[in-house]
C-alpha cells in the first residue's frame, strides 16, 4: 500500500478550495464509502479486496489546506475478497495477522493542493505493526448540501500503492505481487 488504504481515505476534502467550502469538521459516510485494493496473482489477473468496517474524521479549511487535519482507523478483520478460504487465509498470521494487529490508521502529515480540485496528501500508515509514509492522489468530487438528508456533505476519490514487504507482509513474494493497489471513495458529513 505504498499508494492506498488507505484509507484513506477522507483525502479529497482536506484539499478544496474551489467550491463555497467553509472551514469545518466532517465524518466518514460507511453508507456511501469505499476501500478496495488489488494485487497481482502470479501475473494472470489482479485480486481485488475490500475493507468493510472503517472511520474517520477530518477538519478542512479552505484558507489553510496545510492546516488540515485526517485521522482513518480500518478494521482489519472486515477484510473481504469474495471468497471464504482466501479470507481466512488473509487473515491470518502470514498476512495481516488480525489477531495480532486488529487495525490500521492512517494520519495525514502533509496536504498539498495541485489546484481547485486536485492534490496529494502524505501520511503515515501504520500497518501489520510497522509505520511508514504513504501518498495518496486526490480528487475533489463535490462539496454541497445532500439534497435527501439537507447536510453538508464532501465527497473525494483517492488512489495510491504500497509495497506490502515494507509492512512486513512478505508471505508467497514473486508468486502474489509485492506492490498493492488501492481506491478510496468517500463521502463525509459535516458535524453539527
Amino acid at each position: 500500500m505504498r499508494r492506498f488504504p488507505a484509507a484513506a481515505w477522507t483525502i479529497v476534502t482536506l484539499l478544496a478550495g474551489a467550491t463555497n467550502a467553509v472551514a469545518a469538521d466532517y465524518t466518514i459516510d460507511l453508507t456511501h464509502s469505499h476501500i478496495l485494493f488489488m494485487v497481482d496473482h502470479l501475473g494472470f489477473a489482479k485480486m481485488v479486496g475490500l475493507f468493510t468496517n472503517f472511520g474517520g474524521k477530518f477538519s478542512f479549511d479552505p484558507e489553510n489546506i496545510p492546516g488540515s487535519k485526517l485521522i482513518v482507523t480500518i478494521r482489519t478483520d472486515s477484510l473481504q475478497t469474495q471468497f471464504t478460504a482466501r479470507d481466512k487465509d488473509l487473515k491470518g498470521a502470514d498476512w495481516f495477522d488480525v489477531a495480532e494487529f486488529p487495525e490500521m490508521n492512517f494520519v495525514g502529515t502533509e496536504f498539498v493542493r495541485k489546484d481547485d480540485h486536485t492534490g496529494t496528501i502524505t501520511g503515515k500508515l501504520t500497518l501489520h505493526g510497522t509505520t511508514k509514509p504513504v501518498t495518496l492522489a486526490v480528487i475533489l468530487n463535490k462539496v454541497g448540501q445532500n439534497p435527501f438528508d439537507k447536510q453538508n456533505s464532501v465527497g473525494f476519490s483517492a488512489r495510491g500503492s504500497l509495497k506490502r514487504s515494507d509492512f512486513g507482509i512478505r508471505a508467497f513474494l514473486g508468486s502474489i505481487g509485492d506492490d498493492v493497489d488501492f481506491i478510496i471513495e468517500i463521502e463525509a458529513k459535516q458535524k453539527s
